[in-house]
């Protein structure tokens, strides 16, 4: 399950893992659990890639459990009044622990090799994943119990689970995944992977500031343009600096794996794109 604050590029994130364990022959299940159709343009269909997308929300993985538990003409009309809603909010944790309890279906089934899920913003992931160990202590009995109780065995499972989260190499986004990963190893006991940084700038080490002036002095450029190149270089160096320093300290303070996906030159992400990180993610990992 990866998790991050938002805008760090967990979904991003998401699809390069799931196309690179595809490619690798894997048959790999995407959790979508925004809504958003994103991962469906990211991850279209590839000749001998098996990759499935599914989308699970709240109220239709509730629906679902209450026709599964005999309340199939109510449900469907609970749903769509929107009551089903409001039993989300007036029984905390029940919205979250159907949508984990889906997800232990797909992963009971056997029907694929990995599981990645899109999870929730790094502020809603504790709360998420803990939903199950609270309503196992509220409720003694029933299906909501066995529920709990077998989410709790999955997430507590490290051969079946494991959290990855995903950061930019950035001291607020560094910050709250290492107070993230506090959190989870101690209130929730999940295994946490490697944290992934998203979004890093990689490449050659960047020449000083006088090897610059004196390129740009012999180039015979207008100065305006110069002074254009100058202050880019400038502040590439001084974002580099501060990637440096953010990640030193996440690497002083978490004693976990990292994996680095380098920043590409675009506005938006296209699938194009996601094979070409699928495809560095693949040569790092047989290096």
């Amino acid at each position: 399950m990866f998790a991050g604050k938002g805008g760090v590029g967990k979904t991003t994130v998401t699809a390069v893992v799931a196309r690179a364990a595809a490619r690798s022959g894997q048959r790999v299940l995407v959790i979508e659990l925004d809504g958003k159709p994103v991962l469906d343009e990211l991850l279209p269909e590839r000749d001998g890639e098996h990759i499935a997308v599914v989308h699970l929300s709240a109220p239709d993985a509730l629906e679902e459990y209450l026709n599964d538990h005999g309340f199939r003409r109510i449900a469907k009309r609970l749903n769509r009044t929107g009551v089903i809603d409001m039993v989300g909010t007036a029984a905390p944790g029940i919205d979250d622990i159907v949508v984990l309890g889906k997800v232990k279906q797909y992963e009971r089934s056997g029907e694929y090799d990995l599981i990645v899920v899109d999870g929730p913003a790094a502020g809603h992931a504790v709360t998420f994943l803990t939903s199950a160990s609270g309503l196992a202590d509220a409720v003694r009995g029933g299906p909501i119990r066995s529920q709990a109780d077998e989410v709790l065995e999955l997430l507590g499972d490290p051969e079946r689970c494991m959290a990855v989260l995903v950061t930019l190499p950035e001291t607020t986004p560094v910050n709250e995944t290492i107070e993230t990963a506090y959190a989870l190893e101690e209130d929730v006991g999940i295994r946490l992977g490697p944290v992934v940084v998203n979004g890093v700038d990689v490449g050659a080490e960047l020449p000083g500031v006088d090897d610059v002036d004196a390129a740009l002095n012999a180039a015979d450029l207008d100065e305006p343009v110069v002074e254009a190149l100058r202050s880019a270089a400038a502040f590439r160096r001084a974002r580099r600096e501060v990637e440096r320093q953010a990640l030193d300290r996440m690497s002083d303070r978490l004693p976990l794996g990292r994996i680095q996906l380098r920043s590409l030159p675009v506005a938006g992400l296209t699938a194009r794109d996601i094979d070409t990180l699928a495809d560095e993610l693949t040569r790092d990992d047989d290096a």
